[in-house]
This record gives C-alpha cells, sequence and structure tokens, in this order.
C-alpha cells in the first residue's frame, strides 16, 4: 500500500474513531433522560462538542508520521484527496467523512490555501447521500387516529411508565382533531404518520417528530415528552405545522442529541418538513456543526455566485468591539473583531473569542443565536460598498487582506440576521411594544437560568426573530452568572456621599448592581414603561441571588421551545 493511500486511510480511520465515540455519547441520551440525569446531558452535549477537535489533534500525530516530508507537499494533498473520495464513495456518512478531512487539513496548514484541489472546499460526489429517508421513519396507518397515536406512544415508550396515558391522548386528540380535519382533505378515508425512528433529546425534553398526511397533503407534528421527576413521563404538548416545528430547530437553542446513524436521511426527512429552514442549521441542530458550517459555506457561495448585491454596513448603533455588515438578498450578517475597542470597552482579541466560543458549548436556552466561525474567509472584493471598507480598513485592518480581487477576512463570525431590538421598537404598535418587552424579559430571565449573565443588556444587542423572539447576539461581556456578585446599591450616610458625582462606596470588578438596570432604556419610555410593568424583578439584586442559590443547588432549568400557553393541563387527580 503506497503512502498516499495509507495517508488517505488514516484520516479515515480518525473519521470513524470520532462517529463511533459521536454515537455512543448520543445513545446514552435516552438513558440519561430516564434517569433525569440533567446535569449528565449537559455534559454530555458539551463533551460531543469538543469530541472534533480533539480527535482531530489525536489523528494529526498519525498523520504526520505517515506523510513525513509530504505533509505540506499540496501536491501529496491533491493525490490524498483523490484516494479518500474513492475511499469514502460508497460510505453512508461520506458528507461528513469529507468534512473530517477537511478538519485535519486545516490543522496541518492553519487554515490557509483552503483550496477544493486539496480538501473538500466542495464535495467529490454530491452536497447530499442519495438516502432513503423511508429507512429512518416508521409508518403507522389503517387505523382511527386514536389509535394511530395510541401506537407511536406505544412505540416511543420508555423503561419508565407514562404518568396518565389516557390523559395525554386525550390531550392530543383535543388539538390535533382541529388541526388536522381542516388541513388534511381525506382524512376520514385515509390517515397515515410517518415518524422518525428515534427520539431527540435536548435540555430536559424528549421529542418525538414526525408528520400526519391524507394523500398528498401532509402536516408535520412533534410530542414532546418530559420526565417528572418521580419516575413517570408524559406528553407535555403537541405541535403542528412547519414554524412550530421550525423553531424547536432554531438556531438559538443547543443542538439535539438523536440516535441517527445515516444523518442525511433525518435531514432529507426534517428538510422536507421544514422546507424554509437552510439545510446547514438541520445539521447543526442535530449536534453536526462543524459540517453545517461546510455545507453553509457552499450554499454562500451558490448565492454570491448567483446574486450581484453588495456587502454593507449593517443598520443600527455601530458596536464598540465588532463590525457588522450585510447584503440585502442575503439573511445572515459577518462580524469581524475591531483591532482596537472604543472605550471604555477594555478586553483582548482573545478574550472576545473566548466568549463566542463559550456561548457554543453552553445551554443557549434558545436566547444566543448560533455563529459559524471562519479563518481566512475568502470573498469577492468588487462585491464590498465603499463605505463598507473604509470602516473595515480604519477599525480591523490586521484582518483584512487584498490578494488581486479577493479580499481575505483572516476571522469572521456570521450569524443569523435579525431586526436589533431597538430599531425594531421604533415602529412598533403599543401592543408590539408590551409583547416585545415581554419577551425581552424572558431571555434575559431565561440565560440567567441557563447561568449566563448578559452583561451589557443595551436595547440594540439583542434581535427580534421572524417568529417575533428576543434573541441576544453581543457576547463581548457574558459571564457565568455564578461569577457575579449582585448587590443592592447602600444607602448614603451623609449629604456629601448623596451628592457624589462618583460612588462612595467600595465596588469590585464582579459586583453588580441591579437597580442600574434602568439605564439601559436610556432615551425610550415607551419600553421602559412596558418592562417596568412586566419585569420590574429583574430590578432587584434578590431576584439574581434567588437564581444563583439555585443553580448551585444544582437544579437544570426546564426551557420550552414552545409558548407555555401550548402546554397541557395535568390533571394528576385523574391519573
Amino acid at each position: 500500500m503506497e503512502k498516499r493511500e495509507r495517508f488517505a486511510r488514516t484520516i479515515l480511520n480518525g473519521f470513524e474513531v470520532f462517529f463511533a465515540e459521536f454515537q455512543n455519547i448520543t445513545l446514552a441520551a435516552k438513558s440519561r433522560f430516564e434517569n433525569a440525569d440533567w446535569q449528565g446531558m449537559q455534559n454530555s452535549a458539551r463533551r460531543r462538542i469538543d469530541l472534533r477537535k480533539q480527535r482531530t489533534r489525536e489523528i494529526i500525530e498519525y498523520v504526520e508520521l505517515v506523510a513525513g516530508e509530504d505533509l505540506r507537499n499540496f501536491e501529496f494533498w491533491k493525490a490524498s484527496r483523490e484516494i479518500y473520495a474513492n475511499l469514502v464513495a460508497g460510505h453512508n456518512n461520506f458528507e461528513i467523512a469529507e468534512t473530517f478531512f477537511n478538519s485535519v487539513y486545516c490543522a496541518v496548514f492553519d487554515h490557509r490555501n483552503i483550496r477544493d484541489d486539496y480538501a473538500f472546499v466542495f464535495s467529490a460526489h454530491s452536497d447530499m447521500p442519495a438516502a432513503d429517508v423511508a429507512a429512518v421513519f416508521r409508518s403507522y396507518s389503517r387505523e382511527p387516529m386514536d389509535q394511530l397515536f395510541g401506537q407511536v406512544l406505544a412505540d416511543f415508550a420508555f423503561d419508565i411508565p407514562y404518568e396518565n396515558l389516557t390523559r395525554d391522548l386525550e390531550n392530543i386528540l383535543l388539538v390535533a382533531e382541529q388541526v388536522l380535519v381542516p388541513q388534511l382533505p381525506g382524512i376520514e378515508r385515509e390517515l397515515r404518520f410517518e415518524v422518525l425512528e428515534h427520539h431527540f433529546f435536548r435540555n430536559k425534553g424528549a421529542y418525538i417528530v414526525g408528520r400526519a398526511a391524507s394523500g398528498d397533503h401532509s402536516v408535520p407534528f412533534v410530542l414532546p415528552i418530559l420526565h417528572n421527576e418521580r419516575g413517570a413521563v408524559f406528553v407535555d404538548t403537541v405541535l403542528f405545522g412547519a414554524d412550530k416545528l421550525s423553531v424547536i430547530f432554531s438556531f438559538t437553542r443547543s443542538y439535539f442529541l438523536v440516535d441517527a446513524r445515516i444523518p442525511s436521511a433525518y435531514v432529507l426527512f426534517l428538510k422536507q418538513l421544514m422546507p424554509a429552514k437552510p439545510i446547514s442549521e438541520i445539521y447543526s441542530a442535530m449536534g453536526y456543526n462543524k459540517h453545517g458550517k461546510t455545507y453553509f459555506h457552499r450554499s454562500a457561495y451558490r448565492h454570491m455566485t448567483g446574486t450581484t448585491d453588495r456587502f454593507v454596513v449593517a443598520p443600527g448603533i455601530k458596536g464598540m468591539v465588532m463590525s457588522v455588515f450585510t447584503m440585502d438578498s442575503y439573511p445572515f450578517v459577518f462580524k469581524i473583531i475591531k483591532d482596537r475597542f472604543t472605550p471604555p470597552k477594555d478586553m483582548s482579541r482573545q478574550q472576545v473569542k473566548d466568549k463566542y466560543e463559550m456561548v457554543k458549548r453552553w445551554d443557549r436556552a434558545g436566547r444566543m443565536a448560533d455563529t459559524q466561525e471562519f479563518t481566512n474567509l475568502t470573498l469577492a472584493r468588487e462585491r464590498f460598498s465603499d463605505e463598507l471598507m473604509e470602516e473595515l480598513w480604519r477599525v480591523a485592518p490586521s484582518v483584512l487582506e487584498e490578494r488581486g480581487k479577493a479580499l481575505i477576512i483572516k476571522h469572521v463570525y456570521v450569524e443569523r440576521r435579525m431586526t436589533p431590538l431597538n430599531l425594531y421598537l421604533q415602529d412598533a404598535t403599543e401592543e408590539q411594544v408590551f409583547a416585545v418587552m415581554d419577551e425581552y424579559g424572558n431571555a434575559i430571565k431565561q440565560l440567567a437560568a441557563a447561568n449566563i449573565f448578559p452583561g451589557d443588556m443595551l436595547l440594540k444587542n439583542f434581535g427580534v426573530t421572524r417568529h417575533g423572539r428576543v434573541v441576544f447576539y453581543d457576547y463581548d461581556e457574558i459571564v457565568p452568572l455564578l461569577d457575579c456578585n449582585f448587590r443592592v446599591i447602600p444607602e448614603p450616610r451623609t449629604e456629601e456621599e448623596e451628592m457624589a458625582s462618583q460612588p462612595w462606596y467600595s465596588v469590585a470588578p464582579n459586583d453588580i448592581f441591579p437597580e442600574e438596570f434602568r439605564l439601559f432604556f436610556s432615551g425610550n419610555q415607551r419600553a421602559r414603561s412596558a418592562f417596568d410593568a412586566l419585569h420590574s424583578d429583574i430590578y432587584q439584586a434578590a431576584f439574581w441571588q434567588s437564581l444563583q442559590a439555585q443553580i448551585r443547588s444544582g437544579y437544570v432549568e426546564s426551557f420550552f421551545p414552545y409558548r407555555r400557553k401550548l402546554r397541557f393541563n395535568r390533571d394528576l387527580e385523574t391519573a
């Protein structure tokens, strides 16, 4: 066996080891759920995120040994890429295996000289394997609706009982008959379910995902299952429709643990249920975030080649740490860390990167946007407006390089574009102001319950999604809530202290005075009034201290990816 084949096989073996361990971590999720091991579930999710980088570092030792002096020979990599492509040609998960090859290449070349000749910028086969989605879902038909749902719940039962299965089925049918009968013509003659074969686990929930169909019409559905922490489970609600499913798989939430031996088949099925959801986000939502990034890059390239509009400075108040740009035809923003931060910001570039890494590994609770991090991203220079280029060269010249017609950005984050909350409020009706400020307060509280203190809670640092959710996206000041010392501002003892322009009491770096949070509403009295009516407890140190005590006790908060008003009523007396 010649060196290049041994080299390619070494990388493929590294992928197989990575994928097997990824699966093992995922397979344990069901037992953790049954045991109500919520800390273990969180730790598993973080461990899985770290796994690819760890396995890449480990395989480098063997890659260097096999390649020897050819390790940085591009012709050697070109030939090895071709051999690797042939090796994975019949692989069920060749697309993820190709991305693993890319990870090894980038580790060797420090993300430089990324070319399709040497790595899989584009797949050697196709973007997606020709997966048979029918192989990953269970089919149910020829029964009345109540029996179909009953069979689904029986097939997806756990090793602990349902709290009250009769009650849960009655609750499901009450909603299902109202939703499905109008949307599925011929439902009386034909009704079938197609349900993905395994649960999706995240936070403290397990989700059954499928669709109800009649003829050519179908409606996606999700059954969230929760643990009552007394040795039984219950169906918390039933959700119908692509929009509700899309929120379940939102880019603002941590990744699912799901036993998908052929991830592409799951992705293709989910894409059918959520046509508007980018495939890259579906891969990421299932924990394959690195391949989600690969798919995102390919889709971005095609978008750029199929459009002519230019990148411009993103609307909104300019940030002290980041310079942000976007283009009208593209629903994402690009964020570059400035070389020098606007006072009073006092931190390093690495500290900012560490904050973004922290968000990637944390339970985002549906309130922090996921990001894709790129090194040496190459874009067409002509697609940048003069105003944007002037700003970028002024604030971040160290991360820019012009090479011919290309602009190379040495480090950039990409995330979903949202409407900045401060801009949303400008044209909002009174009803919208009240609703969005309730969302803003809930976002702060849910982040805190997830052990995240946002730091700078100015309205401009939050965005509004197309579903009306408020999401935090400025991470340079976030810290674990447990690292904060929440205090009440001491009463002044003298008139001189009361009139002093500076605090007369000592303030440590981690001291936080919630009474001062009212300053975040400076200049927007409508927002302030609505917030005070809904969430004034946020101004009290005791509120934050109680959350800290809850976290220290080991309690893990439940984060619902749906409105609480949709939850079923659980009358335990009928159990």
